[in-house]
C-alpha cells in the first residue's frame, strides 16, 4: 500500500521520470563539445576557449549572438523530437503500451537536451560534471526548476532567478547545493514537481488518443510535439537570457569566492512566494506575481 501511494504522488512521479530520461543514451549534453560547436559560426577562438573555461558571460560573448545560437539549437531539438513523436505514432491503438512510455522518455529526454544547452549558453555551470551515472540532488532541483518555466509556473521563474542571483552574486562554479537540497528553494523545487507531475499525467493521456489511429496518429502526435515543445524552449530561453548571469559584464574568474558556491543569501519573502500556474497565460509572463 506505502509503495502504491509513492507511485500516485505527482511529484515522485516526475522526479522518477526525470531521473529515467536522464539516464537515456545521448541525453546528456557534453558542455566543451556543445559550446565549441554552438559558438564556432559566431566567435573567435579565443572567446569559445574563455567560454568554456569561464562562461560565455565571463567571455564578453553579446547576448544577441547567444540569442542566435539558442535559437539554432531549439530548432534543431524541436525537428528531432517531433520526428521521433510522429515515429512513434505509426503504430496505432494496439502498439500503444509500448509506444507512449518510449514517447514521453524521448519527449522527456528531449527537454532535457535543450534545457542543458540553454543552461551552458547562458552562463550556468556543468550540470552533469559529477562521476557515476545518477543524477545528483542539486541537478535534479534545477531541472525541475527548469521545466517549470518551460511549462509556466511562476514560481520555477522566481526560484530560477534566486539561484542565479546566488551564483552571480559569489561568481560560483557550480550549483548552490544547499540551497536547492535543503534551503528555501528547496520547498519550490517541491511543489514544481509535483505540479509537474500533474501535467505529465495529462500529457500521457493527450498522446495516447492521438496515437489511436496509425498514421493519423503519427501526424497528430508529431504536430502536437512541435506545438509544445518549441514553445516551452522559447519561454526557457527568454528566461535565462534576461538573468544576471547572462550579462557579459559578469566577469567571472576561478579564483575568486569560489568556496561560497554553496550560499544561501536570498530574499525572506520569497520562502512564501505564490505557486501560480501560468501556462495558458501570455509566453512572456515571467515576474513573480503580486502578495
Amino acid at each position: 500500500m506505502a509503495k502504491s501511494k509513492v507511485m500516485e504522488n505527482p511529484e515522485s512521479r516526475f522526479s522518477a521520470v526525470l531521473a529515467s530520461a536522464a539516464s537515456l543514451p545521448g541525453v546528456r549534453i557534453n558542455r566543451e563539445a556543445y559550446l565549441r560547436k554552438a559558438l564556432a559560426r559566431y566567435c573567435s577562438e579565443e572567446d569559445i576557449r574563455r567560454a568554456v573555461e569561464e562562461s560565455p558571460a565571463a567571455a564578453g560573448i553579446p547576448l544577441e549572438v547567444l540569442d542566435r545560437a539558442a535559437d539554432d539549437s531549439i530548432g534543431y531539438e524541436t525537428a528531432k523530437a517531433s520526428a521521433l513523436s510522429a515515429a512513434a505514432g505509426i503504430p496505432g491503438f494496439i502498439a500503444l503500451p509500448a509506444t507512449v512510455p518510449a514517447d514521453m522518455a524521448q519527449y522527456f529526454g528531449h527537454m532535457l537536451r535543450i534545457a542543458q544547452k540553454l543552461a551552458y549558453l547562458y552562463s550556468w555551470p556543468d550540470l552533469f560534471s559529477g562521476d557515476g551515472d545518477g543524477v545528483d540532488d542539486a541537478t535534479k532541483g534545477v531541472l525541475t526548476l527548469f521545466f517549470g518555466v518551460m511549462f509556466g509556473t511562476q514560481s520555477a521563474n522566481a526560484a530560477v532567478g534566486q539561484v542565479a542571483s546566488m551564483m552571480s552574486k559569489e561568481i560560483a562554479k557550480k550549483l548552490p547545493q544547499k540551497a536547492l537540497t535543503q534551503g528555501v528553494v528547496y520547498p519550490i523545487v517541491k511543489k514544481v514537481a509535483g505540479y509537474l507531475g500533474v501535467q505529465m499525467t495529462k500529457q500521457t493521456f493527450a498522446k495516447t488518443v492521438s496515437k489511436a489511429i496509425p498514421v493519423v496518429g503519427a501526424v497528430v502526435s508529431g504536430g502536437l510535439t512541435f506545438a509544445t515543445y518549441r514553445p516551452m524552449a522559447k519561454r526557457l530561453k527568454k528566461h535565462l537570457a534576461g538573468l544576471e548571469l547572462t550579462n557579459p559584464t559578469h566577469r567571472a574568474t576561478r579564483a575568486d569566492h569560489a568556496d561560497h558556491a554553496d550560499g544561501e543569501v536570498v530574499d525572506a519573502e520569497f520562502v512564501d512566494a505564490e505557486f501560480v500556474d501560468v501556462h495558458d497565460s501570455p509566453a512572456d509572463r515571467t515576474e513573480p506575481a503580486s502578495t
